[in-house]
């Protein structure tokens, strides 16, 4: 069906409360000489106590590029498009921090009515691993996993009987080293959008049509709408019999 059509449908499904997307911009603290000096295992000849600028200066490789990218703890990629990587992979976590006497109450006015929400505080961690690239495409150094972790505060309906589903839905991972006899220094930054919903179990039989996530921020989305399947209104759900 379309946006904006309606049909009767029977639903035995989580009930969305509420559900917003943020993108979120997070830069991780540089990693600076001594600290990088551990982090890369080079497949290069090289004295054990090589520093990343002596790998990296003193071998003729060519052009060299870095890549990163999201992974679980040993540094294997994680798929943000898979779907039991969303929720449930051990390695990207993404969950509501229990709060001292609960979920605090809010008052906000929005449209000139005033409304009671409730502040919802979110963890989400997880790990990035950098790769030297050179010109063939040859990964010549690869990191240990890097940890990352941000909180996130939302206002949402979130009355007590509902829970977070948070998962990401795009990820983008930048890095840039800096390898010289001077200076040694490795900046990582990521762009994440989540998706966040506060829901319940509900069995319901109603009029509907598809619904999406009121807005939060207003440029530089990068998160793709939800599509949903179509349904089949011609044989279910079955009308009443009178």
């Amino acid at each position: 069906m379309s946006h904006n059509e309606t049909e009767r449908v029977c639903i035995k499904t989580r009930k969305v409360y509420d559900w917003v997307t943020r993108q979120l911009d997070v830069a991780l603290k540089p990693i600076c000489k001594n600290d990088l000096n551990g982090l890369f295992a080079c497949d290069l000849d090289h004295n054990e106590d090589d520093n990343i600028a002596d790998i990296l200066c003193d071998k003729k490789l060519g052009p060299l590029s870095v890549k990163c990218f999201l992974s679980d703890e040993h540094g294997h990629k994680v798929d943000t498009l898979a779907h039991h990587h969303h929720r449930h992979h051990k390695g990207l976590v993404c969950k509501e921090i229990d709060q001292a006497g609960g979920r605090q109450d809010v008052e906000v006015e929005i449209g000139g009515t005033e409304i009671t929400l409730q502040r919802v505080k979110v963890l989400i961690k997880g790990y990035v691993t950098v790769h030297i690239v050179d010109e063939m495409g040859h990964v010549v150094c690869c990191s240990a996993p890097i940890p990352f972790a941000t909180v996130q505060t939302f206002l949402l309906c979130a009355p007590e009987g509902t829970e977070l589903d948070c998962h990401i839905t795009f990820f983008e991972c930048d890095a840039n080293l800096i390898a010289t006899p001077d200076l040694s220094q490795l900046d990582v930054n990521l762009i994440l959008c989540l998706d966040v919903q506060m829901e319940a179990d509900v069995k319901l039989e109603v009029e509907a049509r598809v619904c999406r996530p009121r807005e939060e921020i207003i440029e530089g989305l990068l998160c793709p709408p939800k599509e949903f399947p179509p349904q089949c209104p011609e044989i279910f759900p079955a009308h009443r019999r009178r």
